[in-house]
């Protein structure tokens, strides 16, 4: 039997690009068959849209496909554990609905992957980063140098979910069940073989990024709740720095009072202790907070997404969906 490749798309509102890449599955689908002997079956992961873009797959699709839509936007990390969760191939090829990720790049992968019986996963990172401004990519590499400091594990900058895994890594992620998901923190946390190959996206054909600043700050700082204790012990070190300079003030203080008898002047230096010290607790206790938000949500223990419905005709019943302890609902 030929060996099976998934390919998942989750997508939020992406109407204006669904014709066109029905057209790049068709061919990435033929490509697949031809070159590697696999057999496509795409999985689109309706996160949420309220564009009526999810009903036009069924007007351009061909082949095996089947679209799961989630009750509500559980958010893209989410959405692609809701696609592997459904996903039985010997390979999951992972790609965005805008048309950024092209076929060539994809096939690449897969040659790759298949080429090389010890991969378990290869992914794409971005060689052109030059629309983003100096100021952004300065965060971002900072970003990524402190949520890898002290770890055991590389989570590499600039690489999306644009990828390809084997089964057993798929399966792994799946064992992964986190409410506040990371999905760059999970790929490098599992392990197993990777690599790495650099490509430069395509030109959005319609729409808008989802990705605001306000989300990529939100979502920066779920990566650092869920995979990193640095920012607890930098604000840690901070409040000791603070307190041996202000013990050095103190010493300070007395001497001159003992030795030479002038009088410090109070309110400044006890308005800026104030200051300094209110400030720094206060920042402790709203970082301490957000870890704790991040435990509260992993003690609750709610289903991680609920399916609306399925469709397609390699759609799964949601009766299997309940057997293997999923949340969904039927229409």
């Amino acid at each position: 039997m030929a060996k099976r490749l998934d390919i998942l798309v989750p997508f939020l509102n992406e109407r204006e690009s669904v014709a066109g890449f029905c057209a790049l599955a068709g061919d990435l689908a033929a490509q697949a068959k031809e070159r590697f002997g696999l057999d496509a079956n795409f999985i689109f992961i309706d996160d949420g849209s309220t564009d009526g873009g999810g009903a036009l797959y069924g007007e351009h699709m061909t082949g095996d496909w089947s679209l799961i839509t989630l009750a509500r936007n559980f958010g893209k990390e989410t959405a692609i554990l809701a696609g592997l969760d459904r996903s039985e191939g010997d390979y999951v090829l992972l790609m965005d609905a805008d048309l950024q990720h092209t076929a060539d790049v994809a096939l690449d992968m897969i040659g790759r992957i298949i080429a090389d019986p010890d991969l378990d996963m290869v992914y794409a990172i971005r060689a052109d980063r030059a629309e983003s401004r100096t100021l952004g990519r300065y965060l971002a590499s900072g970003f990524y140098w402190l949520i890898n400091m002290g770890q055991r594990y590389e989570i590499p900058a600039n690489a999306g979910d644009f990828r390809i895994m084997t089964r057993r890594f798929a399966m792994a992620l799946r064992q992964l069940r986190d409410q506040r998901r990371f999905n760059k923190g999970l790929y490098a946390w599992t392990g197993f073989r990777q690599e790495r190959i650099l490509y430069k996206p395509a030109d959005r054909q319609g729409g808008e990024s989802k990705w605001s600043r306000r989300k990529l700050i939100a979502f920066s700082l779920e990566g650092f709740t869920s995979f990193s204790v640095v920012p607890l012990r930098m604000v840690s070190l901070f409040g000791g720095g603070v307190a041996a300079l202000g013990f050095i003030y103190g010493i300070k203080i007395l001497l001159e009072v003992l030795f030479t008898g002038v009088a410090v002047p109070g309110y400044p230096s006890l308005i800026v202790a104030v200051l300094v010290l209110g400030g720094l607790n206060l920042a402790l206790t709203g970082l301490v907070g957000e870890y704790v938000w991040s435990a509260l949500s992993e003690a609750k223990n709610r289903p991680n997404y609920i399916i609306k419905s399925m469709s397609g005709p390699s759609a799964v019943p949601l009766a299997q969906t309940r057997k293997t302890g999923r949340a969904s609902h039927d229409d």
